[in-house]
C-alpha cells in the first residue's frame, strides 16, 4: 500500500520550482497566485533564501509546490491510499485526500504563514534538535528547566526537536546532553512553532478555518496533534487549529501507517527529510522521493518492479508505465460524454465529459479503461476522473 508524505516548512530551497516550469502541472501555480494574492511564481522561481526563509513565503511556496509535484504524479496515474504531511504539509494532505478545495487550501495557508509569523515576533522563539536521546529522557531534559521549553517536534527514534525561549531552549539542550543526547542542533527558524508560543495564531487560524469548507477525507489521513486516523471534518477543524501549538508526533503517524499496511512512502514536496526520517523509523519500507520531473520516471519503475522476493505488486498497487489518468481541471460537477465506456479507444484531445461548464480532454490517446468519477458527483481540482491505457 502507497502512502504519500507532504514535505514541511524548512524543506523549501531557492529555485526549487524551476524543474517545474515547463510541466502542465504548472497552471496550478496560477491558480494559486490568484488564490492568495500574491505572485507565487516568484516564490518558486526567483526567491532567495532569505526571502524563503521568512515563514509567511516559505509556507505557500512549500504547499505550492507539494501541490504541484501531486498533481504531476497523478497524471501518470498513481494514487495512493494514505496521505500524511509534516506540520505545514498536514494542508497538503487533506488537499490531496479531497478534505479541502486547492483555492480554499491556498488561502489558509496564507493565513497560517501570516499568524504564526506574527506570533513568532513576540515573544521571540526558537527551536533545536536533539540526536541520540529517546524521547522520554528529551521530555525529562525540558521539564528540569526553568523557563519556557517544550517538545516541538517527536520526528523519529533518536530525533526530537525542542523549542521555546532562546535561554530555556539552550538550557534544555545542555541538560539533554548531560542525559546521553549525541548532538544538540539549532534550526534556523524564526519562531518557537509548535508550542504554547503560538497561541496568537492558533486564534487567528481559527476563524479562517471556521469560514472554510472542510469534508471527509478519501482514504486514510494521520494527524500530526495525535499520530490517528480521523474522518469527521469537524474533529479535523479541531485538530488543525490545535496543530500549531501541540507538538508534532511525527514518529508515531509512520508507525499508525505501517500499522495499517502501508509499506510505500512517497515524500511529495521540495525536499526529502520525510524520507530519511522513514528511514530512521521504518525497516524495509520502500522509500522514494519525488522533487524533480526526473522522479516521476523512478518512481513509475520502483513501483511497477517485481518486490525482493520477486512477487510482483498486488493488483491496484502494480502500475503499467504506460497508464495514465486524465484529472480535473475545475472543481465542479462531472458528467461524462453520453456512450463513452471502458473498452473504447480515446484520441488525444478527445472530449471526455464536462466539469460544470468547462470541457475535459484528454491529453493523450489510449483505451479507457475505467471512470475514477461517476456522473453527476462533485469532483476537486486536481481529482482524478479516468484511467486510460496509452497507446
Amino acid at each position: 500500500m502507497i502512502a504519500f508524505t507532504y514535505s514541511g516548512q524548512g524543506s523549501q530551497q531557492p529555485g526549487m520550482g524551476a524543474p517545474w516550469s515547463d510541466h502542465p502541472s504548472w497552471e496550478l501555480v496560477a491558480e494559486a497566485s490568484e488564490a492568495a494574492g500574491r505572485d507565487v511564481a516568484h516564490l518558486l522561481l526567483d526567491a532567495d533564501a532569505d526571502e524563503l526563509r521568512s515563514t509567511r513565503n516559505a509556507q505557500l511556496a512549500t504547499f505550492v509546490t507539494s501541490m504541484v509535484i501531486l498533481d504531476a504524479v497523478a497524471r501518470l496515474g498513481i494514487d495512493a491510499a494514505g496521505h500524511a504531511g509534516h506540520s505545514l504539509g498536514e494542508y497538503s494532505a487533506l488537499t490531496a485526500a479531497g478534505a479541502l478545495d486547492f483555492p480554499d487550501a491556498v488561502a489558509l495557508v496564507v493565513e497560517r504563514g501570516e499568524a504564526m509569523q506574527s506570533a513568532a515576533e513576540d515573544p521571540v522563539g526558537t527551536m533545536a534538535a536533539i540526536l541520540g536521546l529517546d524521547d522520554a529522557g528529551v521530555e525529562e531534559a525540558c521539564e528540569e528547566v526553568d523557563g519556557s521549553v517544550w517538545v516541538a517536534n517527536y520526528n523519529a527514534p533518536g530525533q526530537v526537536v525542542i523549542a521555546g525561549a532562546p535561554d530555556a531552549v539552550a538550557a534544555a539542550g545542555e541538560a539533554a546532553k548531560a542525559r546521553g543526547a549525541k548532538r544538540v542542533a539549532e534550526l534556523e527558524v524564526s519562531g518557537a512553532f509548535h508550542t504554547p508560543f503560538m497561541s496568537p495564531a492558533r486564534d487567528r487560524l481559527g476563524e479562517a478555518l471556521d469560514r472554510t469548507e472542510l469534508r471527509a477525507p478519501d482514504g486514510v489521513v494521520v494527524a500530526n496533534v495525535d499520530g490517528g486516523i480521523h474522518s469527521n471534518p469537524a474533529t479535523w477543524r479541531a485538530l488543525m487549529n490545535a496543530q500549531l501549538c501541540s507538538p508534532v508526533r511525527w514518529s508515531q503517524t509512520i508507525q499508525t501507517l505501517a500499522g495499517e499496511g502501508f509499506t510505500t512512502f512517497v515524500e511529495l514536496g521540495p525536499g526529502s527529510i520525510l524520507t530519511g526520517l522513514v528511514k530512521r523509523s521504518l525497516k524495509g519500507a520502500l522509500r522514494l522521493t519525488v522533487n524533480t520531473p526526473d522522479h516521476l520516471d523512478t518512481l513509475l519503475d520502483a513501483l511497477a518492479a517485481p518486490s525482493d522476493d520477486g512477487v510482483e505488486s498486488p493488483e491496484g498497487e502494480h502500475l503499467f508505465a504506460t497508464d495514465r489518468m486524465v484529472v480535473s481541471p475545475c472543481a465542479g460537477i462531472f458528467m461524462p460524454v453520453s456512450g463513452l465506456e471502458p473498452g473504447h479507444q480515446v484520441a488525444a484531445g478527445a472530449l471526455l465529459g464536462h466539469i460544470g461548464a468547462a470541457e475535459v480532454h484528454s491529453p493523450f490517446a489510449g483505451e479507457l479503461m475505467g471512470w475514477l468519477a461517476v456522473e453527476t458527483e462533485r469532483v476537486n481540482s486536481s481529482k482524478p476522473i479516468a484511467w486510460l491505457r496509452a497507446t
